[in-house]
């Protein structure tokens, strides 16, 4: 491992500060670590935000919630106020990992994780995410778990989060805090389609920190659904998750939000897919069309395109279990 150096602030401007050239915040290091004895990052100086004053959840002045940064997985998939309101998040993060990595990685670290691409994380081989324009060997290489949306010449991996999925339909927005002040992001523009730079996984500039992520009030409690599909029952990654989340009404459905996770470079939504089920009856066909809509220009290369089918099923599995209830 190289070496570096160690700081732990305990104000957040302190921490902005201190950023210089080649930092980087660290929290759990659930996903740092492991990149850093992989040789993939190699920072010199880590700035250990753990002490930083950013693990409470709070309820917000219009009924949304405020997550800290720094609220654990773990303490975050099991409060009381999250199981209530926003039982799809809770699903979703239980949903990863394992317990022991759960009570370690934080909120805010949860967003930044970097792709478990196998060639990214191998450093004897190319890798546009890892040096910009050594090649993608992915393409014609083992690509099962990558990418069938969003993918461009230049990488073709896919975000691993399951919390993010759940995030992303939820309409969350991040807060952030960095040199040049404070900001909101909506979390549908938080991260990036690799398009010609696939080394940056995010729309953060240099030195910013993820102070808190805000949900709104609407957490769809009565009808949403998280169903992910892996090739184990557990501590593996999506193949294919999605998150489905419907207001209903009489059987009718008045609003729709569908994540997709496992399929693209970030969380995947579709505004003409959600649309399509507003005023519709909450049964298959619509589902249906919502799923070919949500799928329009999917394509796969040699080992993953069965994922595009794999997801179009996922997608009515999990509107049809949303539509039932939540408590189904």
């Amino acid at each position: 491992m190289n070496p570096f150096s160690y700081a732990r602030p305990t104000r957040i401007d302190e921490a902005i500060s201190l950023f210089g050239p080649q930092s980087r915040y660290i929290a759990g290091g659930t996903n740092l670590l492991d990149l850093m004895k992989e040789n993939v990052e190699r920072p010199k100086q880590l700035i250990d935000i753990t002490g930083l004053p950013l693990d409470s959840i709070e309820e917000t002045a219009d009924g949304g919630v405020r997550i800290g940064a720094l609220v654990s997985n773990a303490d975050l998939a099991w409060h009381a106020l999250i199981e209530r309101r926003y039982p799809l998040l809770a699903k979703a993060i239980l949903a990863g990992a394992s317990p022991q990595l759960r009570n370690m990685a934080s909120t805010g670290g949860n967003l930044l994780q970097r792709t478990r691409c196998y060639y990214f994380y191998d450093s004897t081989v190319p890798c546009n995410k890892r040096e910009p324009g050594t090649g993608c060997p992915a393409r014609d290489g083992l690509n099962r778990m990558h990418a069938i949306l969003g993918h461009s010449e230049q990488c073709i991996a896919v975000h691993p989060s399951d919390m993010c999925v759940a995030l992303a339909a939820l309409d969350a927005v991040v807060h952030v805090s960095g040199p040049q002040g404070e900001r909101r992001v909506d979390f549908r523009d938080f991260h990036r389609l690799p398009g010609d730079e696939p080394e940056r996984d995010n729309t953060l500039a240099e030195g910013e920190l993820i102070t808190a992520i805000e949900l709104p009030a609407a957490g769809y409690a009565e009808h949403s659904a998280y169903l992910k599909l892996r090739d184990r029952a557990s501590y593996a990654f999506a193949l294919v998750s999605v998150a489905a989340a419907l207001d209903i009404d009489g059987g009718v459905i008045r609003s729709a939000r569908i994540a997709l996770g496992g399929v693209a470079h970030k969380p995947w939504r579709d505004d003409a897919a959600e649309a399509s089920l507003i005023g519709e009856a909450a049964e298959p066909p619509a589902f249906d069309r919502a799923a070919q809509l949500l799928l329009q220009g999917a394509s796969g290369f040699e080992h993953n395109a069965f994922k595009i089918e794999l997801a179009r099923r996922a997608i009515k599995r999990a509107l049809a279990e949303a539509a039932r209830g939540t408590a189904a």
